[in-house]
């Protein structure tokens, strides 16, 4: 960014990149304070690609679909590439343009996304399919190779959470049970509600029995055994006794020396206060120095 905008006069790049890092650190925070930002900086530097791309998701995340939709566009189209495909289609969605959002995840520039991106916008199109009411085509198209349970990547929590709402949509709510659990085990950063949605899904299935049966399942789809779980409490236990070990080692007092009669051996009972000061000088010098 700091390239793109070296042809600027300097005050004004200046200026203009200060409220780029402004939209930056807000944006999670206060989206609508983020995107004014964003805006200050495309009204000055509009023709800079990656400042229309910064603009365009700040407005993506304040929820303003129209302008985030040109604004990524014109991202494109002054650099080039497939890049926000997934964001576009989703605005086009917002905009009650389904359509639009399939014809996106069809397009030749949807083959040149990288493999997360491309998954995102299977993930947005199979929604668009939804809307379309093709509830059945929303589902298949989901069926990729990444929709794997054993798989851990960064896209599967959001990938097998939009497969389990698809499949409940389909009317499957006992598929759909077991992908929102495959969910939950993936979504180590609590991006998706799959707790909250296996809660729901419980009452209607018939009660704690068949939940139980059907969380076995999906566990056992997942590589995830009662005997996984038990080793590693197993491996807990093993570090505490280590640690035990250590500390109870560490607690024993030192036995002084004694001679063959019986009686300490002064030598070697001496405190190591009676060595000479300047050595203890020394040291505190030496462990100042390394705390600095």
């Amino acid at each position: 960014m700091r390239r793109e905008l070296l042809p600027l006069p300097k005050g004004l790049a200046d200026k203009v990149a200060q409220h780029l890092v402004a939209a930056g650190q807000l944006v999670d925070e206060d989206a609508e304070k983020a995107l004014a930002h964003a805006r200050f900086a495309r009204q000055k530097a509009s023709r800079i690609p990656s400042v229309r791309e910064a603009n365009g998701l700040a407005a993506y995340l304040a929820g303003e679909w129209g302008e985030a939709l040109s604004e990524l566009r014109a991202a494109r189209r002054i650099a080039g590439g497939p890049g926000h495909l997934a964001m576009m289609a989703d605005c086009e969605r917002a905009l009650g343009r389904p359509e639009r959002a399939v014809e996106l995840a069809r397009s030749q520039e949807a083959t040149l996304l990288e493999q997360e991106d491309a998954v995102e916008l299977r993930i947005v199109a199979a929604g668009a399919r939804r809307d379309l009411g093709e509830i059945e085509a929303s589902v298949v198209s989901l069926q990729i190779p990444e929709l794997d349970p054993q798989q851990q990547d960064p896209w599967s929590a959001r990938l097998f959470y939009a497969y389990a709402d698809n499949l409940l949509a389909a009317g499957r709510e006992r598929e759909a049970f077991t992908w929102f659990v495959h969910a939950a085990h993936a979504d180590d950063e609590e991006e998706t509600d799959a707790p909250e949605r296996l809660e729901e899904l419980a009452e209607k299935l018939g009660g704690p029995e068949v939940v139980e049966e059907l969380v076995t399942e999906a566990e056992a789809a997942a590589g995830i055994s009662d005997e996984d779980e038990l080793d590693d409490e197993d491996d807990d236990f093993d570090d505490e006794d280590d640690v035990d070990e250590d500390a109870s080692d560490e607690d024993e007092p030192a036995k002084p020396d004694t001679d063959e009669d019986g009686t300490i051996d002064s030598a070697t009972s001496e405190p190591e206060a009676a060595e000479p000061k300047k050595d203890v000088a020394d040291g505190d010098a030496e462990g100042g120095a390394r705390a600095q």
